[in-house]
């Protein structure tokens, strides 16, 4: 008998590499034939990202999405899934990223694949988005939520805009999980990567992690770090971006040019988080953070912006604080404060490597497990 056929569809690769290996193992584990289709030109080298899904034991088919709802060329992209979707009559599939679910839902529909499963990340009409997002994306998500079997949230907000929809069911799951067990303190580590970036024992350094793009903006924590007049706190910035210039200008008319580290993309991300006294994240929009995640798990105090995703994991003034993303004199206020007391930095170390137990990977994986199982 064969076997059964599933299709993981989103907008890039990267996507899938990061953040499907679990699901694609529960997956195989129930006996299924994993397919990964997704633009492999994209984000990550195309060679890199079809060899580590291969080696996960996927089998990989390129389709040409835009990740822009407007580009002509998800015609074309829609034809090719079509054309997928015949050849290979998949008995599920599960679509992730916009984009990648609008082509998964309108192909899936015409083929009369089901069920189709569709893990919202982070809805682009979250409250506070611009007018626009609301106007493109909410019509379409609502009129292709009629043809989704099962929604599955990652965060609260989207959970109870998405249960207003016509999907015939609405999930949530506490984000992709992460192993917890494998972050946490190290001084060992702190030590020599203080000395490799050229730190000092006795400064404070704060952490950020994620692409320099607007969305993230790493902006309000540079302003943050002016304001605070203080030449014994470096602002370490990890992650690679269209923004990287502008950030280095504005570090210097600032004159804070020597206390901000610009370290681009890095593999050894996890000493990092265990080298940092504090995380900043002023983000203007995320479904549910893994840096964020991360940080807890790795016992740092974090400043967040209050933002979907944020509020579900930090509970302010416990784990650490949630502002306005740019409010740079209250980040500046935070910092100041967590910078002068190790004795509140260790209480909310405390705090969330407790709360972030509740997003162990373990747990996610559980209840990934009984979604599959119940509508598969």
């Amino acid at each position: 008998m064969d076997k059964k056929k599933i299709l993981l569809i989103a907008n890039t690769a990267r996507f899938l590499v990061l953040f499907e290996r679990n699901d694609m193992k529960i997956l195989m584990d129930m006996g299924y034939e994993v397919h990964c289709a997704s633009n492999f030109s994209g984000e990550l080298d195309e060679t890199d990202a079809v060899e580590t899904l291969e080696s996960r034991g996927a089998v990989v088919h390129q389709i040409d999405i835009a990740r822009s709802p407007l580009s002509l060329g998800n015609g074309k992209a829609l034809r090719q899934t079509v054309r997928l979707m015949e050849e290979n009559r998949f008995d599920a599939v599960h679509c992730h990223t916009p984009m990648g679910a609008v082509l998964a839902r309108l192909a899936a529909r015409r083929c009369g694949i089901r069920p189709v499963i569709y893990t919202v990340h982070g809805l682009h009409f979250y409250k506070g988005a611009p007018l626009k997002n609301w106007l493109l994306y909410y019509p379409v998500e609502s009129y292709l939520s009629r043809f989704t079997d099962l929604i599955i949230t990652i965060n609260r907000e989207d959970y109870g805009r998405a249960k207003r929809m016509h999907a015939k069911k609405t999930v949530y799951i506490p984000g992709i999980g992460i192993e917890t067990k494998e972050y946490g303190p190290s001084r060992a580590v702190s030590r020599a990567l203080r000395e490799e970036l050229g730190i000092s024992d006795d400064e404070i350094v704060l952490l950020t992690v994620g692409d320099l793009i607007a969305r993230k903006n790493q902006k309000t924590a540079i302003c943050a770090l002016a304001k605070l007049s203080r030449k014994d706190i470096r602002y370490v910035v990890c992650g690679r971006g269209e923004l990287m210039e502008e950030y280095e200008k504005l570090s210097e008319e600032l004159g804070v040019r020597d206390q901000v580290l610009f370290t681009g993309y890095r593999k050894d991300i996890r000493e990092f988080y265990q080298m940092a006294d504090i995380f900043v994240f002023p983000s203007y929009q995320e479904g549910l953070s893994v840096a964020v995640m991360e940080a807890m798990a790795s016992g740092l105090p974090c400043i967040l912006s209050r933002i979907r995703g944020n509020v579900d994991l930090l509970k302010d003034g416990e784990g650490g604080y949630l502002l306005d993303p740019d409010d740079a004199e209250g980040f500046a206020e935070a910092i100041r404060e967590l910078s002068d007391s190790s004795e509140v930095r260790e209480r909310m170390m405390r705090a969330n490597l407790e709360r972030i137990k509740e997003f162990d990977l373990a747990r996610v994986d559980a209840r990934m497990k009984k979604i599959y199982r119940a509508i598969l």
